[in-house]
């Protein structure tokens, strides 16, 4: 009796140690990859729900998630090596290119399809017109940033002239605007979320637009590698579209609090009430691209937005900035 049951603690032993073993070499087989975000916003829900969902992991990734607070710095953390995938608006790929980059960064996937900002106003607009900005103060993004041009677009559009009819401030840092806003500083603001939202809930200001809605389609952040990179680590980069994939196919199928309970972990400090308003909100307007692929229409009518505001050197060749294949692959 003894002997059968040192047999078996034996057996148990060996078991238990073989998981042991397994885990550590499926530890070891992840591949760190390090991702620098432009942003760390609700706006980019399915990267979220691919993380706290482990999509990551189960594509052999593991995912070293960085906030770089701005497309230039995020650029610089690419160039440089810091980041092996850079998050950000795609004019900044296309800045580096036409400074002759010959290791220039490609756009292999595309998360967000609209703007993912809103106009902030003092007061509740509810027949809001963007002529009510005519002579008056917007707290701005950073010249050259999609946020601003895109600003520029809508002003354009109607027929509004951002350097001679309104007041557009340019010089506060990224995400500092709100804190200026609730500050008294400009009569209007464009806030990303949670910021917009949290200044409702302040009643500091009011959202009365939807820079999104109302430019329409745009190609406004998709994710990018250097050309040696994405050379060298086909599968890495294969791997990362799956699973960014994985969650966008949660988010197109789920519900606005379904999503907002999986992404909660990584915004602490926003209740849940809150977060899954945002996520309506921006499901609403048909934010996020649900493919991924990068189509050249897109990036025909980002380099139009760059040209109007005066930021584009040169037209850049869709066929060098631009790689479907991941995208493309991981829909099969």
């Amino acid at each position: 009796m003894k002997k059968r049951i040192l047999s078996l603690f034996i057996v148990f032993i060996f078991f238990i140690t073989a998981l042991s073993g397994c885990k550590k070499n499926t530890s070891k087989d992840l591949q760190q990859v390090t991702l620098n975000e432009v942003a760390h916003s609700i706006f980019y829900a399915p990267q979220y729900v691919a993380i706290e969902l482990g999509y990551f992991e189960e594509e052999g990734i593991d995912l070293n998630l960085v906030t770089g607070f701005g497309a230039d710095k995020v650029m610089t953390a690419l160039v440089s090596g810091e980041a092996d995938i850079g998050f950000m608006g795609s004019e900044s790929s296309i800045y580096v290119y036409n400074q002759d980059a010959e290791d220039y960064i490609v756009n292999f996937a595309q998360l967000t399809q609209r703007a993912g900002n809103f106009l902030v106003a003092r007061e509740p607009m509810e027949d809001f017109q963007w002529t009510d900005l005519i002579g008056k103060e917007v707290l701005g993004g950073r010249k050259g940033g999609m946020p601003e041009m895109i600003l520029e677009y809508i002003l354009n559009e109607h027929e509004i002239d951002p350097n001679k009819d309104l007041t557009i401030e340019q010089g506060i840092d990224f995400g500092s605007t709100a804190a200026a806003f609730s500050g008294g500083q400009g009569d209007y603001s464009m806030e990303f979320e949670p910021s917009a939202t949290a200044l409702e809930i302040e009643g500091a200001g009011f959202v009365v637009a939807s820079l999104g809605v109302d430019s329409g389609y745009v190609p406004y952040t998709a994710y990018s590698a250097k050309t040696s990179y994405i050379k060298e680590n086909p599968a890495i980069l294969q791997g990362f579209t799956n699973a960014m994939q994985k969650g966008m196919d949660y988010v197109l199928s789920h519900t606005p609090k379904e999503i907002a309970k999986v992404i909660q972990p990584q915004f602490k400090e926003t209740d849940l009430d809150t977060i899954t308003t945002i996520v309506k909100r921006y499901d609403d307007q048909d934010t996020w691209k649900g493919d991924l692929i990068f189509e050249e229409n897109s990036f025909e009518l980002l380099q139009d937005i760059l040209d109007l505001a005066g930021e584009l050197e040169q037209r850049a060749p869709y066929q060098k900035l631009v790689d479907t294949t991941f995208a493309e692959e991981a829909i099969k």
